[in-house]
């Protein structure tokens, strides 16, 4: 029962990754127990080009795989109920301005996915723009 229940996480991650379309080096699937039959997944992806990662999306679940099931429904429509914004910034200590692209359904949500995980105070963010519908 074991190796099916991997090969199912395998398969979806797979499946989630090629909806993104990113490579699985560029994702990390953080799942988080939250007590009793809950928890947290918290997809990330990870910017090779500066070297950051940002939060995708997080969701829940009873479990990991469950979790993995409700992230895959999420990333098969986000782009219809999200919008485009583009994040400039630049990390503290650093000379460079740095461009980053987020799903978001507001400027807020945007935000808490560029500050994800680290210290308000380790970035500058110069402006964010919601992108132009295609």
């Amino acid at each position: 029962m074991t190796r099916d229940r991997n090969l199912e996480i395998a398969r979806l991650q797979k499946e989630i990754s090629d909806h993104i379309g990113v490579g699985p080096d560029s994702l990390v699937f953080n799942f988080e127990e939250h007590g009793a039959n809950r928890g947290k997944l918290f997809l990330i992806t990870i910017n090779p080009r500066h070297n950051q990662s940002f939060l995708f999306h997080a969701v829940e679940g009873t479990d990991k795989l469950d979790a993995l099931r409700n992230m895959l429904d999420y990333v098969r429509t986000y782009k219809e109920r999200t919008s485009s914004y583009t994040v400039q910034w630049s990390a503290k200590g650093e000379n460079n301005l740095q461009t980053s692209y987020f799903r978001a359904k507001n400027v807020l949500e945007a935000l808490d996915k560029l500050f994800f995980d680290r210290d308000p105070n380790s970035i500058t963010v110069f402006s964010v723009i919601l992108n132009p519908i295609s």
